[in-house]
């Protein structure tokens, strides 16, 4: 191996590294150790060679496929991209989509600070129409983020609280200035003592109802899926009775890892659980599961349902419709949170949007973090009836 060829492996590690994936030395050899055994005859074995060494969670793969393909395009691009003198990455029309933005801030580090230093050198500026830097990252698609910026938004939802209001329930405690009368425990009162009797009063008690989110975990919702689960990993640890469940082509129930403190080592757990991150869509077979295993356990006593998918079902017709409905039936509130909402001219044109649409309560948009502050106002605002006894 050509010692040329050892310099471009060590500056590919260092560019997955910065643009936010887990390389380190140890990868980078065995990289090369991987690259001598399979050879570079030709540019898949190459691909595939490296690919089994840098990748490890499906959501890693379109990272390492656009980095991989505007990397190795030519012997002379390695210069090109690290070099911090050109002014910006400039890359052929027919290198494909367009690149994420992690990644081209990984393949020219230099681009973000010369663009700062060209807002520093602006002299004058209309303040009533500035936002500031908390405000623009409020507003902007999760899609569109930057690491920085992606690290800064995921602090911020560690930080959010899930306001939902506490339900009555069907149980009561003894309470002094409580509005009915406690007879039980006012004849046990008048048995122990034969003084005057004392009239023993209760409230209902009331509890925050469960929480159950549902999320999908497919390659059309790869890029929101992990930026959720750093939000439900904060409700999870907010408060008791959260349960979480993932689908893609298959349920997986992941609320006993959303449990851990570290955020790091509750998305390492379930990567480690899930085998369908990132691939087909089911959505009517996964809501059909989880109503014949889990809605007994985890819908109980007013639960609210959060339903996080763009709609986009391989199957749809009506075992989607019909599901949907079920746990429509099953819950107090079902909330759809879907992403596709943020284009102002979405309409329900697949069969699965218009399967789901008419068996929720709520169709909001979830694509940045003011779309979530909207969901928690919303459901701040929720008022609980007293349940019937009957």
């Amino acid at each position: 191996m050509s010692g040329q060829l050892l310099v471009n492996l060590m500056h590919f590690g260092r560019t997955l590294r910065a643009a936010g994936l887990p390389v380190g030395p140890g990868q980078v050899l065995r990289a090369v150790e991987a690259v001598r055994a399979v050879g570079i005859g030709t540019r898949a074995d190459f691909y595939w060679a490296l690919h089994a060494v840098f990748v490890n969670r499906h959501d890693q793969r379109a990272l390492f496929d656009q980095a991989f393909h505007v990397f190795w395009r030519n012997p002379q691009l390695l210069e090109k991209m690290m070099s911090i003198v050109l002014p910006q990455l400039r890359v052929p029309d027919e290198a494909g989509p367009e690149l994420i933005r992690r990644l081209a801030e990984a393949l020219h580090p230099g681009h973000r600070d010369h663009a700062r230093e060209a807002e520093e050198t602006e002299v004058e500026i209309d303040s009533a129409l500035t936002f500031s830097a908390q405000e623009v990252l409020r507003k902007m698609d999760f899609e569109k983020m930057s690491l920085e910026e992606l690290a800064e938004a995921k602090a911020l939802l560690s930080r959010m609280r899930l306001p939902i209001r506490e339900a009555p329930t069907r149980r009561f405690r003894p309470d002094p200035a409580g509005a009915r009368a406690d007879m039980r425990a006012t004849l046990r009162a008048a048995l122990r003592s034969a003084d005057i009797i004392q009239l023993r009063k209760k409230r209902r008690r009331t509890r925050p109802p469960p929480l159950v989110v549902l999320c999908d975990i497919s390659g059309s919702m790869s890029r929101y899926s992990r930026v959720f689960l750093h939000f439900v990993h904060a409700v999870t640890n907010d408060r008791d009775r959260v349960a979480t469940f993932l689908f893609g082509t298959r349920l997986t129930n992941v609320t006993r890892y959303l449990r851990y403190k570290d955020v790091d080592v509750a998305l390492d757990k379930i990567a480690d659980a899930v085998e369908d991150w990132s691939g087909g869509t089911r959505i009517g077979t996964s809501i059909a599961e989880f109503n014949r295993l889990w809605s007994r356990r985890v819908l109980g006593q007013g639960a609210v349902v959060l339903f996080i998918s763009d709609g986009l079902d391989r199957e749809g017709g009506t075992l989607l419709a019909k599901e949907m409905d079920r746990l429509h039936r099953s819950c107090r509130r079902l909330i759809w949170l879907n992403p596709l909402l943020r284009w102002e001219g979405f309409e329900p044109r697949s069969q699965g949007v218009r399967a789901i649409l008419p068996h929720v309560d709520e169709f909001r948009p979830v694509h940045n973090l003011e779309s979530l502050e909207a969901l928690l106002a919303a459901l701040a605002e929720e008022r609980w009836t007293t349940p019937k006894l009957s």
